[in-house]
């Protein structure tokens, strides 16, 4: 299974480095969000990640830097999206864009048909935001339409209950606090996810590389 990483929010010691190195350990796909940071930060850190992989970002903010970058991932939030028009989401796909967006209701999956595939959220509790119950218990499946996009779990994701996303139907993981909360173990953290995925058989995904 090709995980999805989401950047921490905020600035981490060394970022850049290891970033690059869970690209190089196999991310096959990287959430660059940074909400409170201005385009010439996000901009700055892009320009540090080894030119190969920059087309493996989705940006959450200022798309306006993918193009110059080599970016061709765009993340859509719900307000972003409640702010564009179908005809610019066609126009962006036609133009070789992968397009995501994030959900946090599972009747809200099968509305997004433009889109490659939904982030939805939070599956588990939190790791990273306190007082973030997720909606998912043990018996959970996620009942999709055939035309809906592909749908990755979001939210309190870890190495104690990645294995049971297969079972639940949904396509994929999106990890950050597993990842994040302590810079120091990302990478191992990263490939012991990898592992455990591989091990439980849990299917690739088909979002576009």
């Amino acid at each position: 299974m090709k995980l999805i990483i989401i950047s921490a929010e905020e600035q981490v010691p060394e970022e850049a480095k290891i970033i690059n190195q869970l690209f190089e350990a196999g991310m096959s796909c990287f959430h660059l969000r940074k909400p409170k940071q201005t385009p010439a930060e996000v901009e700055e850190l892009i320009k540090k990640i080894v030119p190969q992989h920059r087309p493996k970002i989705a940006l959450h903010q200022y798309h306006f830097l993918a193009d110059k970058n080599s970016i061709n991932r765009l993340h859509f939030t719900e307000q972003d999206r409640s702010n564009t028009k179908n005809d610019e989401l066609q126009r962006l796909k036609k133009e070789g864009f992968i397009l995501s967006t994030s959900v946090h209701k599972v009747q809200a999956v099968t509305e997004h048909v433009h889109f490659d595939y939904v982030l939805l959220s939070p599956v588990f509790n939190s790791i990273s935001k306190a007082n973030y119950p997720g909606f998912a218990d043990a018996s959970f499946t996620l009942q999709k339409s055939v035309n809906a996009p592909e749908v990755i779990a979001l939210g309190g994701i870890d190495a104690t209950n990645i294995h049971q996303l297969k079972a639940m139907n949904f396509d994929g993981a999106a990890v950050l606090g597993a990842i994040w909360q302590k810079p120091e173990n990302a990478v191992s953290n990263f490939k012991t996810l990898q592992e455990i995925c591989l091990k439980n058989s849990i299917p690739a995904l088909t979002i576009p590389q």
